[in-house]
């Protein structure tokens, strides 16, 4: 499987890693790292270097109750270290926002892949995606991330995802989206309970049978942490390899990570081994 992504291909004919960059002072596990141009494309080359093929660079945090970002502050921190990147490297760049005005900016700038957790949901936030034509993840979330932890209640947790996704799916494809540009994220950690996001985890094939390449965005989270029992997000890595890696084995597409070469090592494994088959 293919996805045009502007002037780009992305093959997911075999999984690929999408590095994490966050271009923000308060993100969960590095916030404040990168947030500067030269910081930021530093950590772009060494990311791809290590294996990654996409980098997505967020400018708003949305860990648990994390405040609200100005359109115009997201636009500081993220169209900067788009166009270093995007001149500097021949990375496919994602952007994480849910603004269609920084995502309208950053393809200027020359991003290819809108990476949204609202899933299209803010206003004019279709009909942009639409006209800029890309490649667009649409994630599940329960709640805001205000309040997404607060209390996160499902009858069937997998049923009710698989239907949201679906739902959005269809109102992307109504509104003029390319079914073939459309990618799902399961939205671990975003409205749900370790059990939650671990039988999600176990029955990733499901979402991968929908038709949709999956991507999965587990790195360092607190469902990590709650099944290794450490709190400290940077020292959940091997937790964190391991779900990817159990995501891949489960269909996943893309895996989104902050460890990128720790990653690329066990996927090594894990297709070298596919290759006996």
């Amino acid at each position: 499987m293919q996805i045009t992504c502007k002037s780009k291909v992305l093959d997911l004919s075999t999984p690929q890693i999408m590095g994490i960059l966050n271009v923000t002072p308060d993100s969960f596990s590095d916030g404040g790292l990168w947030n500067s141009a030269d910081k930021a494309l530093g950590h772009a080359v060494t990311m791809l270097n290590e294996g990654a093929s996409i980098i997505d660079i967020g400018g708003e945090s949305t860990r648990p109750g994390a405040p609200t970002v100005s359109e115009d502050e997201e636009l500081s921190r993220v169209i900067p270290a788009v166009e270093r990147i995007a001149k500097e490297t021949d990375a496919i760049i994602s952007v994480d926002t849910s603004s269609p005005v920084v995502m309208r900016e950053a393809c200027k700038a020359g991003a290819h892949i809108w990476n949204d957790i609202r899933a299209l949901s803010r206003e004019n936030a279709v009909e942009t995606a639409k006209e800029l034509d890309i490649p667009v993840i649409l994630m599940h979330m329960q709640g805001t991330p205000q309040d997404m932890q607060n209390d996160p209640n499902y009858n069937n947790v997998v049923e009710q995802v698989k239907k949201f996704l679906l739902d959005k799916a269809e109102f992307a494809v109504a509104h003029g989206i390319d079914r073939s540009k459309i990618i799902f994220d399961l939205g671990f950690g975003f409205g749900k309970t370790a059990e939650h996001n671990f039988t999600l985890l176990n029955h990733m094939q499901d979402f991968v049978n929908l038709g949709y390449p999956v991507l999965s965005a587990l790195s360092r989270k607190t469902m990590i942490g709650s099944a290794c029992g450490i709190k400290e997000p940077a020292q959940r890595v091997i937790g964190s390899v391991a779900g990817a890696l159990l995501s891949v084995e489960r269909g996943a597409a893309i895996v989104r990570v902050h460890d990128v070469k720790e990653t690329k090592q066990a996927l090594d494994v894990y297709m070298a081994m596919k290759a006996t088959a």
